[in-house]
């Protein structure tokens, strides 16, 4: 059953957040009107967000392989369905969503074309996937935080935009827009040291760093930065 404990602690782990409110809002946004539509989202944990996209009007399924995180899923007030399963085997038919979205997962899958392919076949044609990765893109200037990282975040890939369009196009995806956060040298400072040192508490406790992020973010070419944001369409 579902408590008032629980849903604090969700909101609490995933709306204070230096990054993640401005990521998922983007890329809900992006979705366009949800009302009536299917949406998965995919390694979405808890299914707090796919959660929101209830809210919005979806039709909403989360998929997940840590029975913990779905077991704790199932005691919020807005859950979506939850199923547990593996990313690079969807246990759908192909075509069942109108919407597909994941939230810097990919970076932790063996295989990311594989990941990426599986959304493509359970999307409809001119379906949307809205998803973030890590990018990374200036990472190796502090390789000490990146080796850290990648240890305590089990980050397998990075995918720099260009790298995922290619890979996108290659699942039959065309890219209808990107952007990043953590644009500038000292914002992907700023997020290697959280990740290297602060962990989850870290990211939590930098909530207030936020609307600075957000600004720096606006005065700085949108060229690279730590994390991808990605709207693409399944082609018919």
């Amino acid at each position: 059953m579902s408590s008032l404990r629980d849903d604090a602690l969700a909101y609490f782990g995933h709306q204070v957040h230096v990054m993640r409110r401005r990521e998922v809002s983007t890329l809900l946004g992006w979705a366009g009107d949800l009302t009536g539509r299917t949406l998965l989202d995919v390694a979405g944990g808890d299914g707090y967000w796919a959660g929101q996209a209830i809210r919005r009007g979806a039709r909403a399924v989360c998929l997940d392989l840590a029975r913990d995180k779905l077991d704790f899923g199932s005691r919020l007030r807005e859950r979506p369905g939850l199923i547990e399963g593996d990313a690079l085997a969807l246990p759908f038919a192909a075509g069942s969503f109108d919407v597909v979205m994941s939230v810097c997962a990919i970076e932790h899958f063996d295989d990311g074309a594989a990941a990426l392919a599986e959304m493509a076949r359970v999307l409809r044609p001119g379906g949307d996937l809205v998803m973030s990765a890590d990018a990374l893109t200036r990472a190796e200037r502090w390789p000490d935080k990146l080796a850290r990282h990648r240890v305590r975040y089990h980050v397998k890939h990075t995918y720099p935009a260009d790298t995922l369009t290619k890979l996108l196009d290659a699942a039959g995806l065309d890219v209808v827009r990107q952007t990043h956060m953590f644009r500038s040298e000292r914002a992907e400072w700023l997020y290697m040291t959280l990740s290297a040192k602060g962990g989850k508490a870290g990211w939590n406790a930098a909530a207030p760093l936020s609307p600075l992020v957000a600004l720096d973010d606006r005065r700085t070419a949108d060229d690279g930065g730590s994390v991808v944001l990605t709207h693409a369409r399944r082609r018919a």
